[in-house]
């Protein structure tokens, strides 16, 4: 069955996480992406460790880069010096047929490449264009090299509100906020297309890390607005303690998650079974529960240790408590919940065999989306790219002799 984006047509001149990230979503969702590297590749080809962790699994005959096949799947490879004219001649024929171009180069290296919007508009006037930067386009620091961790979780004030008062900032997931704004970046080159259909006029479209950042802690960021900026979680004074985490007698935790702490206290005192503490004027509400709140929370570290997780999960579950288990990655992968739901496909790498990854989040009823190819090697799909962009294998043998393409 066809993806939804079938017949979508997007250049992805993206490197590391964020536009790739996003380019992998268009093309699990159908778009047809081409990516385009310099005839080195791009920079995530070459980390190899991630905190220590081999990220490249060795085969009989080779072996491939896991970090580099989740972000790119599903595309087509073409390699090009766009130093050169005849490089920039193939990346203008390309644009011509494309519905969008998504790059995440520094503002000042597309200018130098003749890959602007400016430039590409003159191309092709109804192409959609998506460029994304650490900290926006104007401004002091428009031309700051931003990484997630530097302009999104640590500038945009989620570092800081993250972990426990006096606690060091604590560090977060990789690539985790450049994912996030993959997102953003498909949602906002999907939002003008439609425009774009609907009037036929293209689009300069520009995200940033450090605004998605600031949107994600949108609730801090309100307060801080009005002038109430709201206080770091401490877990021994939260304020609901029913929204709070808690370890069970095996070691292991759970996140209590209720929200309507008044309606929920009853079924919960059952839960825990100790019904007297819904009446208990200490706690009977949801103000003295606040009121005294550390107390109580003594309470529940204690009841809580009496029994393994998976029994609290149980008595949850017969009373209607709303919670999460605090899982681990290997966890997840095993959890029955995700494996029904599809969230680790498996596809058949042509070298390394089969290979599970991991699914986006998005799920097409009538058009499902899928994982169908691998990534790329450098340049895979040039040669078939130029072809079908009407270059003769005269032509494709004189630009390689240029340097042009490998």
């Amino acid at each position: 069955m066809a993806g939804i984006l079938e017949g979508l047509r997007i250049i992805d001149m993206g490197h590391v996480v964020a536009a790739p990230a996003a380019t992998a979503m268009l093309a699990d969702w159908g778009a047809e992406v081409i990516k385009v590297e310099p005839l080195s590749g791009e920079m995530a080809r070459g980390i190899k460790k991630i905190a220590g962790v081999e990220l490249v699994v060795k085969f009989d005959g080779g072996e491939t880069n896991y970090y580099f096949q989740l972000l790119n799947r599903n595309k087509r490879g073409l390699a090009v010096d766009l130093k050169t004219d005849s490089g920039r001649d193939i990346l203008y024929r390309l644009v011509a047929r494309a519905d969008a171009f998504i790059s995440n180069y520094q503002m000042d290296a597309l200018r130098k490449l003749k890959m602007d919007y400016e430039t590409l508009n003159e191309v092709n006037p109804r192409l959609v264009y998506g460029v994304l930067t650490g900290y926006g386009t104007i401004g002091p620091d428009k031309d700051e090299r931003g990484f997630d961790y530097a302009a999104a979780w640590a500038r945009s004030g989620i570092q800081h509100m993250i972990g426990q008062p006096g606690s060091p900032p604590p560090p977060q997931r990789g690539g985790m906020m450049d994912r996030v704004t993959a997102g953003y970046i498909a949602a906002g080159i999907l939002a003008a297309v439609v425009h774009r259909d609907r009037t036929g006029e293209g689009q300069e479209v520009q995200f940033s890390l450090y605004h998605t950042a600031a949107w994600i802690l949108a609730e801090d960021m309100q307060a801080a607005l009005m002038g109430t900026p709201l206080p770091k979680h401490d877990r021994s004074r939260a304020a609901n303690p029913i929204f709070s985490n808690y370890r069970a007698g095996d070691d292991r935790w759970f996140q209590l998650a209720m929200l309507q702490s008044d309606l929920q206290w009853p079924g919960f005192c059952r839960a825990i079974e100790r019904p007297e503490l819904e009446k208990d004027p200490r706690f009977h509400d949801l103000e003295a529960r606040e009121q005294n709140c550390e107390e109580l929370i003594r309470i529940l570290d204690e009841i809580f240790a009496s029994k393994t997780r998976d029994q609290w999960e149980k008595r949850f579950k017969e009373n209607d408590c709303i919670y999460g288990c605090i899982q681990s990655p290997m966890e997840v992968t095993k959890d029955p919940q995700a494996l029904v739901n599809d969230f680790f496909p498996e596809i058949d790498h042509p070298m390394a065999g089969p290979m599970k990854v991991v699914n986006t989040p998005v799920k097409f009823c009538q058009n499902p989306a899928s994982v169908k190819a691998p990534a790329p090697e450098v340049g895979q799909h040039t040669e078939e790219i130029l072809l079908e962009l009407g270059y003769s294998w005269e032509d494709i043998v004189n630009l390689k002799d240029k340097g042009a393409i490998l």
